[in-house]
C-alpha cells in the first residue's frame, strides 16, 4: 500500500488512539442536516459569503459580501466572459477555442489564462469588464501596482461574483450561457494541476451544481495528489501566475499572502441558486485543512430546495491517502486525499486486514463522494469501527 507515513512511533502515538485511529483535532460525527442554519465560520478563517436565490430574488445568505479577495482562478470567469463578448447569438466556439476554453473552465488549467492574459491586455480584461456597460462590478479590480501580470491577484467580491453569475443565466446570449455553465457542470474533481477541486459547493451538495473554483496558498498548500480515475497519483503545483514565489508587499489593500479557496456557481434545478464563498486562512494552513474549513463554511448555508448528500462528515489523518475501488489493497488507487481532509462516509464494512504497526484494522470506509474506499486507520474516530456509521 502506498502512502507516506509518519516517520516514526512516537509520531504516531502523538496523532493516535489507542485502537490505532486518529483523534487529534478530529471533528465531533454528525450526520448531515437536512438545513443549514446561519453562517458558520471556523476559528482562524476569514470568509465572504453570498447566497442568492434566483426563484425568490432575495439573498439567503450574506456575509460580508464587498470584502475583497484575491480571486486566484475565479478570474478565469472574466476571461472567458472577454473572450465571448459581442460575439453575437448564433456564435459558435471553434474548436481551436474550446481547446483552451474547456479546460480552462473545468478543470482550471492555468496555461490558457496565461497566454490569454499575455494576449489581451492583462489588467485591461478587468477594467472593461466591470465597467457599467459590461457587468457593473462594484468591488473587482486589477491586480495590485507591481503585480501586474499575477491575474490571481486580481480583486473580487461575493457580490460581483453574484453578479457575473446573474448575468451569465439572466442576460447573456443562449449560446454563452450555455457554453460557460455547461462547462462549468462538467468540473472535474481532479484539477489539471492534480488539485482535488470538488471541495466548498462540490462537497456540500448533490448535483446539480456548476462550480468555478480557486486556490492560492503558496508554499502554505502541499503539492496536489488528486489524478482522474485509473490514472497514477501525479504532484503538481500551482504556475506563477496564481501561487507566485514572490512575497507582495504589506500595504496592498488586498490580502495577497494567506492561503486561499474559494468556491463560486449554481445549486439546485434551474440553476436557482448562485453560491459564492471565499475564504482565506491562517498562515501556514495545509491544503487538507483549508478544504475542510471551507466545506464547514459552505455545508451551514441556507441554499434553498439544495439536496444535501446522506452520510456522516469524519476527519483524516496522515498525507496522500488512497482511495481505492474495493475494500482491499489490491487495485491501484483512484487518487489520493489531501493531508487531513474531512470526508463524507457513507457506510462502513470489513474488507482486508491493513496494518500501520503497531496497529491494525479490517474495516474501510465508502466516501460515496469519491466512489471508492479508504481503510479505517487513517479515519480520525476513537475505534476500528466507526460509531455511527451504518454498516455497507
Amino acid at each position: 500500500m502506498k502512502r507516506r507515513l509518519l516517520a516514526t512511533v512516537a509520531s504516531l502515538l502523538l496523532v493516535c488512539g489507542a485502537a490505532g485511529t486518529a483523534v487529534a483535532d478530529a471533528p465531533s460525527v454528525r450526520p448531515e442536516a437536512a438545513t443549514a442554519a446561519a453562517v458558520q465560520v471556523p476559528p482562524g478563517v476569514t470568509a465572504g459569503v453570498a447566497v442568492f436565490d434566483r426563484e425568490a430574488g432575495t439573498f439567503t445568505e450574506e456575509l460580508n459580501t464587498s470584502t475583497q479577495f484575491r480571486s486566484a482562478s475565479i478570474v478565469k470567469l472574466l476571461m472567458a466572459l472577454d473572450y465571448l463578448w459581442n460575439r453575437g447569438p448564433d456564435y459558435v466556439v471553434p474548436p481551436g477555442d474550446r481547446a483552451w476554453l474547456e479546460p480552462m473552465l473545468r478543470s482550471s488549467k492555468d496555461s490558457p489564462a496565461d497566454s490569454y492574459w499575455s494576449d489581451h491586455g492583462g489588467s485591461a480584461i478587468i477594467t472593461r469588464m466591470a465597467r457599467a456597460d459590461r457587468l457593473n462590478l462594484k468591488d473587482t479590480a486589477p491586480p495590485p501596482a507591481g503585480y501586474e501580470g499575477f491575474w490571481g491577484y486580481t480583486a473580487i467580491s461575493a457580490r460581483d461574483t453574484v453578479s457575473i453569475y446573474r448575468y451569465l443565466l439572466d442576460k447573456a446570449p443562449a449560446p454563452v450561457r450555455d457554453f460557460v455553465m455547461g462547462n462549468l457542470r462538467q468540473s472535474t474533481r481532479c484539477a489539471s494541476d492534480s488539485f482535488d477541486q470538488h471541495f466548498g459547493i462540490a462537497g456540500a451538495f448533490q448535483k446539480p451544481w456548476a462550480v468555478k473554483q480557486g486556490w492560492s496558498g503558496g508554499s502554505s498548500f502541499e503539492a496536489g495528489t488528486c489524478t482522474p480515475e485509473g490514472g497514477t497519483p501525479t504532484v503538481a503545483s500551482r504556475t506563477a501566475a496564481s501561487a507566485p514565489a514572490v512575497t507582495p508587499a504589506a500595504a496592498a489593500d488586498v490580502n495577497l499572502t494567506r492561503p486561499a479557496l474559494h468556491s463560486t456557481g449554481t445549486v439546485g434545478p434551474n440553476d436557482r441558486n448562485i453560491v459564492a464563498v471565499y475564504t482565506l486562512h491562517a498562515a501556514g494552513t495545509s491544503y487538507g485543512k483549508a478544504y475542510t474549513d471551507i466545506g464547514r463554511v459552505t455545508r451551514s448555508l441556507n441554499v434553498p430546495g439544495a439536496a444535501r448528500p446522506a452520510g456522516w462528515w469524519y476527519g483524516t489523518w496522515s498525507d496522500h491517502v488512497n482511495v481505492r475501488r474495493n475494500p482491499n489493497t489490491a487495485d491501484d488507487p483512484m487518487t489520493q486525499l489531501p493531508a487531513g481532509v474531512e470526508v463524507l462516509v457513507g457506510c462502513q464494512k470489513k474488507g482486508q486486514q491493513v496494518s500501520v504497526p503497531p496497529y491494525t484494522n479490517d474495516w474501510w470506509a465508502y466516501l460515496p463522494q469519491y466512489g471508492g474506499w479508504i481503510t479505517n486507520i487513517y479515519i480520525s474516530s476513537p475505534g476500528n469501527k466507526m460509531p455511527d456509521v451504518k454498516d455497507c
